[in-house]
């Protein structure tokens, strides 16, 4: 196909980067044009850019000029929003009204009814809520949303042991990674020989609480009906640059042996519109053996960063099950996200 025009919002910060990474060589996206912040706008993306990422930055990226983040500056069918939630507010409507597909890692709006809250693999068909969202708003783009990134790789697990067994309630404990607050986020001198059991003031736990019930609910009439689960997370920061990882343990409508919960776990597969996509994660979850895995350092690149790494699957003495998720925070929770859901969105023909 001929290659689509695609834009960056936010390109200097970590998850922008991670998109002008990701974005290399991608078969389907052209990237024409870089984003960012009135003091940036004007500079060469190498010059305006402290480049945090421990692979090199491309070098179709190093001398395109940013442009200030504005409809009239930015010209391209897809519109990748690094943005922050303050900012995405106002600008990412602004782009959707200018007729801009906008694959947003903000939560500003995922909690609107009629935008889809995507994670391809498991829940492809909510993404005609964008028909629904182009009635109620009056504009010819659409904004869609990813999750939160420790809501992700924890949602994946739940959807292939909801769709066998049935999940009632889930208490989860994350250790996120130090990517997840950005550039450059925490201090070195509050997170070594730490943990910091609070992630932020953006309501990170009822997002872990909310978002999952969002993404598991049924699609029926135009709209999303919750999945009825209940959840209790807590979250904390760790000494680790890229990588969550959730403690998970799950009651289920029927109680299971864990080895045949692995089976489940190994057998799922994303639904057929979403599974030959570029950035479809191959395969969707892995399941280690060993008593010791995941591990960030071993396992956040499985399947170059989009497949979810599930281990310790056992007996749960007051639930049913325990297990340990992990799942690569700016590449599957963030900027893979964003680019999975455009491709998905490509793929309905929904641009």
């Amino acid at each position: 196909m001929n290659q689509i025009p695609v834009a960056i919002l936010g390109a200097t910060g970590s998850v922008g980067q991670r998109f002008v990474s990701l974005l290399e060589r991608h078969p389907w996206f052209n990237v024409v044009a870089l984003a960012a912040s009135d003091r940036s706008a004007g500079q060469n993306y190498a010059r305006a850019t402290r480049w945090v990422l421990d692979t090199p930055m491309p070098e179709y990226a190093r001398d395109m000029v940013i442009v200030p983040a504005s409809p009239d500056a930015v010209r391209a069918k897809i519109v990748f929003s690094a943005l922050h939630t303050e900012v995405a507010n106002e600008l990412e409507p602004a782009f959707a009204k200018a007729g801009a597909a906008v694959c947003s890692n903000a939560s500003s709006y995922r909690r609107e009814e009629d935008v889809p809250l995507l994670l391809p693999e498991i829940n492809a068909e909510h993404i005609q809520l964008i028909e629904r969202q182009r009635r109620n708003k009056g504009w010819s783009g659409c904004i869609v949303t990813n999750p939160n990134c420790t809501s992700t790789g924890l949602t994946i697990a739940l959807k292939a042991l909801d769709n066998e067994f049935g999940v009632k309630k889930v208490f989860a404990t994350s250790l996120q990674a130090l990517s997840g607050a950005g550039y450059p986020g925490v201090s070195s001198l509050d997170i070594m020989d730490n943990v910091i059991p609070n992630v932020g003031n953006g309501g990170e736990e009822e997002k872990v609480e909310w978002e999952p019930r969002k993404m598991l609910g049924k699609f029926s009439g135009g709209k999303i009906e919750l999945a009825d689960i209940q959840f209790s997370v807590h979250t904390n920061r760790v000494a680790v640059i890229d990588a969550h990882t959730v403690c998970a343990s799950v009651q289920l409508d029927k109680s299971v042996e864990p080895d045949i919960a692995i089976q489940a776990l190994r057998a799922y597969a994303a639904p057929l519109s979403a599974r030959e996509l570029p950035s479809s994660p191959r395969p969707v979850i892995e399941v280690r053996d060993e008593a010791d895995r995941p591990q960030p350092r071993l396992d956040r690149m499985a399947g170059k960063g989009m497949t979810t790494v599930i281990g310790r699957v056992r007996r749960d003495p007051i639930l049913d099950l325990k297990f340990v998720v992990l799942s690569h925070n700016t590449i599957r929770g963030a900027a893979g996200a964003s680019i999975y859901n455009a491709e998905l969105l490509v793929a309905e023909n929904l641009l």
